[in-house]
């Protein structure tokens, strides 16, 4: 399926990824919109800004419909004017790993500010992942309490 966005979720254990780290983000992401079918996420990073539609994830909390389209900074601005008090702030490092790339998020609000969480998007869903990095601890992919939109 077109737009399926696969992904597993672990709690970081420490810091030492950040010496494997080959890019530093700075992001701000606000929800305008939250229900049990969907969700628009604006993202603003350093420099770029997207608008993006999540569906549901299922029932292993693996894969999802994602959709997602660049926009102005500016506008992203604006957007996130109208999110009020559901925006969350983190740095993003990226980690190369084998033919992935692990993104590690480093939450500076919401409710588990101070939590440090990697993400992996794989590219299906039966795909076998390599023995996973020493900092990499618990996975966290199905549990609810670890996805950005409840962290507000």
């Amino acid at each position: 399926m077109d737009n399926l966005e696969i992904e597993r979720k672990y709690l970081v254990l420490n810091e030492d990824f950040k010496a494997q780290a080959t890019e530093e983000k700075h992001i701000r992401q606000g929800y305008l919109c939250q229900d049990s079918e969907h969700l628009v996420r604006i993202r603003l990073t350093d420099n770029k800004a997207f608008i993006t539609i999540k569906g549901r994830n299922d029932s292993e909390g693996l894969a999802r419909f994602e959709w997602e389209q660049e926009i102005s900074v500016q506008s992203a601005e604006t957007l996130l004017q109208r999110c009020k008090d559901k925006v969350l702030s983190k740095t993003r490092y990226i980690v190369p790993f084998h033919d992935l790339r692990i993104e590690v998020d480093h939450f500076h609000s919401g409710k588990k500010q101070d939590l440090i969480l990697a993400e992996i998007e794989l590219p299906h869903a039966n795909y076998q992942l390599p023995a996973l990095p020493d900092w990499i601890g618990e996975e966290v992919t199905s549990q609810p309490d670890y996805y950005n939109s409840n962290m507000l």
